[in-house]
């Protein structure tokens, strides 16, 4: 046996445990960032006039109005984490959610440093979930494997039409 074959074999065991932990890492990041988003969608109806007065007087939302703004960025905030938690059109979720986390940093001239950093690692934690995809722990995984699974090459329902 090659020095090679040796160190594949004593690395394998730690390859495969690498590749069952994946999937708990691509929904535990998925469940971090939609709980940030959500949770500030939840303070934002708890006064909704708060709400409307930071969006009149603090945040500086291009192109739309503090009130469009309002309703928009709290509507995002509530209904796209739900779906990228569930990864339920999980890629469309976190670009959506990407855009939404751009548009509020160059919303809000008086961030603080801190403020920017954690923009930043949602950015990066997003950019992860679109380009890499919800995983195996989730419902689009789930549908296109029962598409796959349902439409596989030779089976007559597929050229039924069923």
């Amino acid at each position: 046996m090659s020095l090679i074959q040796r160190v594949g074999g004593w690395l394998a065991p730690g390859v495969r445990a690498v590749a069952l932990l994946a999937p708990v890492l691509d929904l535990a990041l998925r469940l971090y960032v939609a709980n940030v988003f959500f949770k500030s969608g939840l303070v934002k109806i708890q006064s909704w006039t708060s709400t409307l007065a930071l969006f009149e007087y603090e945040y500086a939302v291009p192109l739309l109005s503090p009130v469009a703004a309002a309703y928009l960025g709290t509507a995002a905030e509530l209904l796209l984490p739900p779906f990228l938690a569930l990864g339920l059109g999980g890629r469309l979720a976190a670009l959506a959610l990407f855009v939404f986390n751009w548009v509020a940093v160059i919303s809000y001239p008086d961030i603080s440093d801190a403020g920017v950093k954690d923009h930043i690692l949602w950015g990066w934690l997003l950019a992860v979930a679109f380009f890499h995809g919800p995983g195996k722990l989730s419902i689009d995984n789930l549908l296109a494997r029962w598409h796959r699974q349902r439409w596989a090459p030779g089976d007559e329902r597929a050229s039924s039409g069923d």
